[in-house]
Formats: C-alpha cells, sequence, structure tokens
C-alpha cells in the first residue's frame, strides 16, 4: 500500500481555518513564513533583535489576520507586516544594528566537509556587506534585502514597501550606486573597479 504524500494547503485555506478558530493551521503559516520573516528582520535590525521581530510579526498578523484581504499574497502581505516592525524597533531603539545578521536558525552548511580557508573567506565576506548594508538608510536597506536578497519582484516590493512601482525601481537603482560607492571604499574586498 502507497501513502501520498501530505499535500501543503495554500496559505489562503490555512488563513480560512485560522479564523475558524483553529490554531494549528497558524503554526503552519508560521514554520512555513518563517525563514523568509527571520532573514528581512534580520538584514534590518541585526541578529540580535531579529527572533524578537520575528515573534512580534508573527503576533501582529494573527491579531490581524482578519484585516488580511487577499489582494496580495500573504507572504506579501506578512513581509509588510515584517517590514514596519522591524523599522520600529530600530526607531524605538534609537539605534543602528551592531552585529551582522546570520542566516536563520535553522539553517544548517548543506556541505560540511568545505575548506576551511574557503569558509573563512567566504564568512568575512558576507559580514563585511552587512556592515555596508547597515550604513545605507533604511529605507535602502529594505529595497535592498527584499530585492537582492530575497528575491522578490518589484511588484512585490511595491505592496510591502507600499508605494508605486516607479519609486521602488527608482530608489532601488539609487540603493545601489549608494551601496556601490560605499563598496568602492574598501575595493581590495570587492575588487570594484574605479
Amino acid at each position: 500500500m502507497l501513502i501520498e504524500p501530505q499535500r501543503m494547503e495554500p496559505d489562503e485555506i490555512l488563513i480560512e481555518r485560522t479564523l475558524q478558530g483553529e490554531l494549528s493551521a497558524f503554526e503552519q503559516l508560521v514554520e512555513r513564513h518563517r525563514g523568509i520573516v527571520y532573514r528581512v528582520a534580520a538584514r534590518i535590525v541585526g541578529s540580535d533583535d531579529a527572533e524578537d521581530v520575528s515573534q512580534d510579526t508573527f503576533l501582529r498578523a494573527f491579531h490581524r489576520l482578519n484585516q488580511y484581504r487577499g489582494t496580495a499574497p500573504f507572504r506579501t502581505w506578512l513581509l509588510q507586516i515584517t517590514q514596519n516592525t522591524a523599522l520600529n524597533a530600530l526607531a524605538w531603539a534609537g539605534r543602528r544594528p551592531t552585529e551582522p545578521a546570520s542566516e536563520s536558525p535553522e539553517t544548517a552548511d548543506a556541505d560540511p566537509i568545505r575548506q576551511p580557508a574557503k569558509e573563512l573567506e567566504r564568512r568575512e565576506r558576507q559580514q563585511r556587506l552587512e556592515l555596508k548594508l547597515r550604513a545605507l538608510r533604511s529605507e535602502y536597506r529594505s529595497l535592498l534585502v527584499l530585492r537582492d536578497l530575497e528575491g522578490l519582484s518589484y511588484n512585490e516590493i511595491a505592496d510591502v514597501l507600499e508605494m508605486p512601482l516607479g519609486s521602488v525601481k527608482g530608489r532601488l537603482h539609487r540603493a545601489r550606486g549608494e551601496l556601490i560607492e560605499l563598496l568602492r571604499n574598501n575595493t581590495y574586498d570587492w575588487e570594484l573597479p574605479a
């Protein structure tokens, strides 16, 4: 007898089940989207505060779930809450993050036999990039994280940040230019042409 693999229910069905009082459905939503929420939060507020921002994001999403209209994907709506929660955390703390964001806690190294020197170099480059990202304005940082690190489309970013598509493209262009200038200040790190 073959056992059929369990099908993943769409977010909309899990939302409906949650609104009907089934908390396990919301737990599935949290499990499904926890990684991206953590990564976006960590890259905005730093790894020290990312877990708190992630938890706050899911708590706010749970309490506002009846306000979700389904005009955009649930992930977009959730990242909008993440973005706002992270920016509020930065404003409330009145500071910028102090440590580079690490990968999500549940992310494991896929190749444990990596050469130690290459792994060390990769980690150092990632830390330097995180430091450069934190030097950008939070608005630019958010755009770069959502587009270049998380791979969201321009339309999804426009929904998350609640700004017109043209503004997303223009600000993303300026954010990339500002990041390139920051990186050029350390050309030995990135080997960028002058």
